[in-house]
């Protein structure tokens, strides 16, 4: 006997049913709940939308959009109908089509401010930073309270060069609520990109001890973004992790379940969003160029600006494949990894700008690899491994990373030997530098900058008359904010000469105009330590406990200058005073530099991709044979790890 349907009041209480589980988290059941309703009443458009909001919030547009648009069938003047298919939309990464959902839940309800809100989000993801920011005001206009459209508006503002301002606003997302995701690290960077120094101890101590007290606090700041004012690892660990299982946690159906490839050739392949002229392409494009194609088979999933430059033009043509992802869905691209059998996945971005984690969430590949774009552990289970060295992550650190390290025999880091120098030097005068004196430099982002190394600084400047210091030129406020802040050091504002932004074989030419490059912590120079190397200028550093603060070490031992490395700022004061005042010590540095520069393990690109694909080689072999992934250490035998370097303290 076939039980009769349920009458119209079962169904309502089904409903209200899966609307609690909905809100306590339970999707699955949830959605459940919500089939069995539309199984009997297919013509509920309540249930097909709500359906369609579980489905994106566990992870599948690609099957939410279809419920949502059913919805809108049977409903097109619902503006909250409208609003969520944007937010689908916005998963799918379709823009465009994301902003006008949005727009037209606004004309249906202009007082619905999620949708105002959310059209800011879709346009700001297209670059369209003006008209975000009126989205986020005409919010703001209506509820003033809106925490969230405060701190959007700050982004806006940030895009868009207006860094002060954007401070404000992160300030008053954190006024109306105090543990707004990320709000204070923004808050902070922004302040810090500009060298704005006020209650600069204080935020970092509060930044720090947020992410140790855990919960809400753990998501004070975006890893990245926490980098430049931490150098604790067991802080930066927590942050990822916290991070990780708010904004990417593992998909619930990954792609590879265990499957074994029979491949002639090794499939890697690099996701990134930087395949143009950018830091990333300039240290690896050799790199790419040099992979063995008898043994393995590379792609280049690109995901960035269509930028048909050179460097894009270079790499196209080292690549086995390059294929252009940007208008594709996370999901959509992890499907394409898993189709094409991807044996290894190596994430150049981390928790970088522009970055696609929710890819590797979807565990695409059986060895998914963090490599060169973000300095740290990721904090994510689906990430296998992280290539480092015995600088970077010495032995010890393990408990600091989610990832097993790989350990490569001198540096992490690699290094393109075709990066052009402009063929002509300017003179001092046309760099605005004095004809004589000693000339201090540092080229690194300004926001990396802290207010304990520029004392230092300051310090040099005055125990050495007539020496400058030679900065790059970001933004006009932070050349303002450091003036001042040397002018209270008692050093005359005109010591500090800021370069402009040029093409970048004209900088790394400029750059031997001067004497010592002076590092920052607790984030090191890093591909900008390379570019001073590699045109023969010396680079001092202080050692510090995370990998960010550890990286120029790493590069200046493979360079055969670990004397360049100091293990306290102290030192580093100490040691800057001596090869300022020891004109033939310095020389020295400079002529070994200059004479092993194409000798060095730093740029051994040759050596370096042996050594690399050793490593790819047996992270394949392993899941060949059914293996766990481990730590895998390719250190010269009977070499001593990082022998020739302070100690690494709490490390």
């Amino acid at each position: 006997m076939v039980a009769p349907p349920p009458d119209a009041a079962t169904l309502q209480s089904r409903l209200n049913q899966a609307i609690t589980l909905h809100q306590q988290g339970q999707l699955a059941q949830a959605d459940a709940l919500y089939a069995e309703v539309l199984a009997h009443q297919p013509g509920h458009a309540m249930a097909w939308q709500l359906r369609g909001v579980v489905l994106a919030q566990a992870g599948q547009p690609e099957q939410a959009l279809p419920m949502v648009d059913q919805a809108l069938a049977l409903r097109p003047d619902v503006a909250e109908i409208h609003n969520n298919r944007g937010m689908v939309l916005q998963q799918l990464r379709r823009f465009e089509e994301a902003a006008a959902s949005h727009a037209q839940a606004v004309a249906l309800k202009p007082a619905l401010v999620d949708a105002l809100n959310n059209q800011g989000v879709a346009l700001a993801e297209l670059g369209r930073h003006a008209q975000a920011l009126a989205a986020y005001d005409a919010v703001l206009a209506q509820q003033p309270g809106f925490a969230n459209a405060w701190s959007n508006r700050g982004t806006a503002l940030r895009a868009l060069g207006r860094h002060r301002e954007a401070a404000r606003d992160y300030a008053q997302a954190l006024a109306l609520r105090p543990d707004f995701p990320y709000a204070a690290g923004h808050a902070l960077y922004v302040q810090s990109y500009v060298c704005d120094w006020t209650d600069h101890a204080e935020q970092v101590a509060r930044l720090q001890q947020s992410v140790a007290q855990g919960g809400a606090g753990a998501l004070a700041a975006e890893p990245f973004t926490l980098m430049a004012f931490s150098g604790d690892p067991q802080t930066l660990l927590d942050n990822a992790r916290a991070y990780t299982a708010s904004k990417y946690p593992p998909h619930a159906q990954p792609l590879w379940t265990g499957e074994r490839y029979t491949h002639e050739r090794i499939r890697v392949a690099y996701l990134s969003a930087d395949f143009h002229d950018h830091a990333t392409a300039y240290l690896m494009a050799e790199f790419f160029e040099r992979h063995d194609s008898t043994r393995f088979e590379t792609f280049a999933i690109s995901f960035g600006p269509d930028r048909e430059d050179g460097m894009r033009q270079r790499l196209r043509q080292a690549f086995g494949q390059f294929i252009d992802v940007r208008g594709q869905s996370d999901a959509e691209v992890a499907q394409l990894l898993r189709s094409l059998e991807v044996d290894i996945a190596v994430d150049l971005k981390g928790y970088t700008q522009d970055c696609r984690t929710g890819i590797l969430a979807r565990r695409c590949a059986p060895v998914q690899v963090n490599y060169l774009g973000f300095p740290g552990t990721m904090g994510a289970p689906y990430i296998d491994y992280i290539v480092g060295d015995a600088t970077v992550t010495p032995p010890g650190c393990e408990r600091f990373y989610t990832e097993h390290i790989v350990r490569l025999p001198h540096s992490y880091q690699v290094n393109d030997r075709q990066r052009a120098v402009a063929p002509t030097t300017p003179s001092r005068a046309e760099a605005g530098l004095p004809e004589q004196g000693f000339v201090f430099c540092c080229f690194n982002n300004n926001y990396k900058i802290s207010p304990q190394v520029f004392a230092v600084w300051m310090r040099l400047l005055l125990r050495l008359p007539g020496s400058v210091l030679w900065l790059l030129q970001d933004n006009a406020e932070a050349a303002t904010h450091l003036r001042a802040a040397a002018q209270a050091a008692g050093v005359e504002p005109t010591r500090l000469v800021f370069a402009p932004r040029v093409p970048m074989p004209e900088h790394l030419a400029r750059q031997r105009l001067a004497d010592l490059f002076l590092d920052t912590l607790p984030y090191n120079a890093h591909t900008t330590t390379s570019d001073a190397l590699w045109v023969g200028l010396p680079v001092l550093t202080c050692l510090g406990e995370a990998f960010p603060g550890r990286v120029a070490a790493s590069l200046l031992r493979a360079a055969g200058l670990p004397e360049l490395v100091t293990a306290s700022l102290a030192d580093y004061e100490a040691l800057a005073i001596t090869l300022a005042t020891t004109p033939g010590m310095l020389a020295d540095l400079q002529a070994r530099l200059e004479r092993g520069r194409l000798q060095c393990p730093l740029f051994d690109t040759e050596a370096f991709v042996r050594s690399m694909e050793r490593a790819y080689e047996e992270m394949a072999r392993r899941v060949q044979a059914g293996e766990a992934h481990r730590d895998l250490d390719f250190q010269e035998p009977n070499r001593a790890l990082a022998e020739d370097l302070p100690s690494h303290g709490a490390i």
